[in-house]
């Protein structure tokens, strides 16, 4: 996180602007709409300033920045097209342990400025940490059209039964269930509609007679992450991590689907990797009955699909012994996925017809696959966990009829900015892994979809 986003009381307080032009005239409104005594320092003063000034808006002194009008002053912008003003604005200011904020330049600034969804008491600041602002602008321009206007007066009215639903729920969780149920049902489009009388009586109804007496059994979801790319993640799977008690995850997660899980979410590791279990399966198992039962919403998130390698069936049928709820939501598997951004189609009318999934993983040091049901005429072989493996599985293909020649793709953190695609063929892949350091999860396609690659390929991850 390059910056730490705050959100900052500036009401009835000293705020400097230096500089009298359009891009001043703005940051002058968005300050005075937070509430801030706007002062405005500037040779000249444009016809939006000068109108500000007349309705009794802001306070100017007309000529060049000086030390002194740093007197007083909580936080400080400088939008004058002056670079060496800036500098020397930016250096004072932070001299003085003042907040600074340098229109255009943010190597010169303490604090960036956000585009801003304004829904107060609702407020949803956007930044591209100065890399680009007119990408935040078009981000919050999407944001716009997904939050009713009426946000913040659902909030207001939330805000005012708060006390009320403390009483009410001795435990956090059921009094966050109750919320989420009431922002996400009828209550909340009456107010969307208009109906905030009628709205608020429904809210206070809810709370009076809201039943008590048991707490919200618990459920696990077990949710596909996919490959790695957090986009690739579906609407569903985001929402029920959004709103999980604890979240239980494998290896195989990356980090930025992780982030998207509930702040206050429990987060439990139980990632699994050769010859490293940080949890068997058997007590995976037990964890989910035991959280589900003292009342919590899980969420088992598997990297790829829970159904393909992911041992969701062995889960579920201890859930289902245990008559604890459950959903399921599939991810995009990791076969589809890597085999999409590396530009490697898994069936090709002119090259396969049919597509394996295999295991690559070694059990006592050995593959345990039907080999020769593998090898057939315009088929793709997807092997999963195979990193370690990839000798065995060339050396038993050829062994069993293969084309030593045979084309051979390992994708390396596949759908990620970190994806490298090695394409081989049977022969010289395993000296490809030996010769370069690989990184999993690693995902290994074999067959003639491989030579589509070159061709295909339009994932360009830039490296920065």
């Amino acid at each position: 996180m390059q910056y730490l986003p705050l959100f900052f009381n500036i009401k009835a307080k000293k705020c400097l602007v230096v500089g009298g032009g359009d891009v001043a005239t703005r940051k002058v409104k968005t300050l005075k709409s937070a509430g801030a005594n706007v002062h405005v320092v500037a040779p000249e003063f444009n016809h939006g300033l000068t109108e500000l000034l007349t309705q009794n808006s802001i306070t100017v002194r007309q000529g060049e920045f000086t030390p002194a009008d740093l007197e007083d002053v909580v936080l400080i912008i400088a939008a004058t097209n002056d670079t060496a003003i800036n500098a020397h604005i930016s250096a004072l200011a932070q001299q003085n342990k003042i907040p600074v904020n340098v229109v255009d330049a943010p190597e010169l600034c303490s604090f960036i400025m956000p585009s801003i969804v304004d829904r107060s008491p609702v407020m949803v600041a956007i930044s591209s940490g100065g890399a680009s602002p007119v990408l935040a602008r078009l981000l919050r321009s999407k944001i716009e059209t997904m939050i009713p206007a009426s946000y913040g007066r659902l909030a207001t009215l939330l805000k005012n039964y708060r006390e009320k639903a403390k009483k009410k729920f001795d435990h956090v969780a059921d009094r966050r269930r109750f919320w989420e149920k009431i922002i996400q049902g009828p209550i909340a489009e009456l107010m969307y509609s208009g109906q905030e009388k009628t709205a608020a009586k429904a809210l206070e109804d809810a709370i009076s007679y809201a039943a008590m007496s048991t707490r919200n059994p618990g459920e696990v979801y077990l949710v596909g992450a996919g490959p790695g790319d957090p986009d690739l993640l579906t609407f569903r799977a985001l929402r029920l991590l959004q709103q999980a008690d604890v979240v239980v995850y494998d290896r195989l997660v990356s980090e930025p689907i992780l982030e998207m899980a509930r702040r206050d979410a429990d987060k439990i590791y139980v990632g699994k990797q050769k010859s490293d279990h940080a949890l068997a399966q058997e007590k995976i198992n037990a964890l989910l009955v035991r959280l589900a039962k003292e009342g919590n919403r899980v969420v088992r998130l598997k990297g790829g699909d829970p159904f393909i390698f992911g041992r969701g069936g062995e889960e579920i049928e201890t859930l289902m012994n245990e008559n604890i709820s459950f959903q399921i939501v599939p991810g995009v598997t990791a076969a589809s996925g890597c085999a999409a951004y590396a530009g490697i189609p898994l069936t090709h009318r002119d090259y396969a017809q049919s597509v394996v999934f295999a295991t690559g993983h070694l059990q006592n040091n050995t593959i345990d696959l039907n080999w020769k049901a593998l090898i057939q005429k315009q088929q793709t072989l997807v092997f999963y966990m195979g990193l370690t493996g990839i000798g065995t599985i060339c050396a038993e293909l050829i062994k069993h009829g293969m084309s030593a020649t045979m084309p051979i793709a390992l994708i390396e953190r596949g759908t990620t900015i970190d994806q490298v695609v090695h394409v081989a063929d049977l022969a010289s892949m395993p000296l490809v892994v030996q010769n370069d350091t690989i990184k999993p999860p690693t995902l290994i396609i074999v067959g003639e979809v491989v030579t589509l690659h070159e061709k295909l390929a339009w994932y360009e991850p830039l490296t920065l």
